[in-house]
């Protein structure tokens, strides 16, 4: 079930993003580009309905989303910078926030924040641009479906086979978008070649 997007313009900005000398305000451009790719690349099998429509020229059936409203949630604070491309392309949106620190002597996540909007019924994306260990990501996909999400899908920019192989072992059948999986974590969990902290490179702390 792991989506890796394959196109040259994610491959463009990947690279650029992964560059240590690429400034806060050029990431986070970098960034919102992305997310853009990657929320499409994860809506591809939204479900439409038929609109017959008046054009110019004649009258044509066309096709529209179906009335699914979508819930985009970011794992905090790095997946605030994964949200605003849903919010710009699609018309019924809802943000929910699910807070995880993660602890970097021990690699595992704390709660400290969590605000969702009705998920039932809904198609929800948990959105955080790193899956490294896959801990913080498989706790914030039990919270979901304890809150009512029926298959929610995962959104990352880069992924780690660990987290990967981690989200599988606990979530199995989840659908898990990236735009680059990586080659593994090096000893203090973080992804190699991977492009670094992405909350402190996104907001220059």
């Amino acid at each position: 079930m792991l989506h890796v997007l394959d196109h040259p313009l994610a491959a463009h900005v990947i690279t650029h993003l992964r560059d240590k000398t690429t400034k806060p305000a050029t990431f986070r451009t970098l960034a919102y580009q992305i997310s853009l790719l990657l929320a499409i690349e994860a809506t591809r099998n939204l479900a439409v309905e038929d609109k017959l429509i008046e054009t110019p020229l004649e009258p044509m059936h066309g096709r529209v989303l179906a009335h699914s409203p979508l819930v985009v949630v970011p794992i905090l604070r790095a997946g605030l910078g994964m949200v605003q491309p849903f919010l710009d392309i699609f018309p019924d949106v809802s943000v929910g926030y699910i807070g995880l620190e993660r602890d970097h002597a021990t690699a595992v996540a704390r709660s400290y924040y969590c605000k969702l909007p009705p998920l039932a019924g809904n198609t929800v994306f948990l959105v955080d641009p790193m899956l490294a260990t896959g801990g913080s990501a498989a706790q914030a996909l039990t919270v979901a479906k304890e809150n009512g999400a029926t298959a929610p899908r995962l959104v990352c920019i880069v992924a780690s086979p660990t987290g990967v192989a981690e989200i599988e072992r606990h979530h199995p059948g989840t659908e898990i978008y990236v735009a680059a999986l990586d080659r593994e974590l090096n000893a203090r969990k973080y992804i190699l070649p991977g492009l670094g902290d992405f909350g402190d490179r996104l907001y220059g702390t």
